[in-house]
């Protein structure tokens, strides 16, 4: 696990908020790049609510340390990412009781 990634909390969705508080972005940069970078795609729920996996929180960190750290351009990170590693990342089963619990979360998230 890379540093950044430590510090995503391990859980399967957040909401723009909690991304912004992750990667200290503003919210409305985290619409900006969403429109700059395809592979950002949230989820919406039917209250028009974006929620993030996991993934999209790790691609987020990688654009911003592109962009604030190594000093990309947009253009740049886009084709850094394009031909970035190909990797797969490792499947990290849960067990029913986590499933669970993150079933609970989206529930009560949808729910509100």
């Amino acid at each position: 696990m890379t540093p950044l990634e430590s510090k995503i909390p391990d859980k399967l969705y957040f909401k723009i908020g909690e991304v912004s508080e992750i990667a200290k972005v503003p919210t409305s940069v985290l619409r900006f790049w969403q429109t700059e970078f395809p592979r950002i795609n949230p989820k919406r729920t039917s209250s028009g609510q974006r929620l993030y996996r996991r993934n999209d929180v790790e691609l987020i960190l990688k654009i911003k340390t592109l962009l604030y750290e190594k000093k990309f351009t947009i253009q740049g990170a886009r084709q850094k990412l394009k031909t970035g590693s190909k990797k797969k990342e490792p499947i990290h089963p849960l067990t029913l009781d986590e499933i669970r619990t993150e079933l609970h979360s989206i529930r009560d998230i949808l729910s509100k």
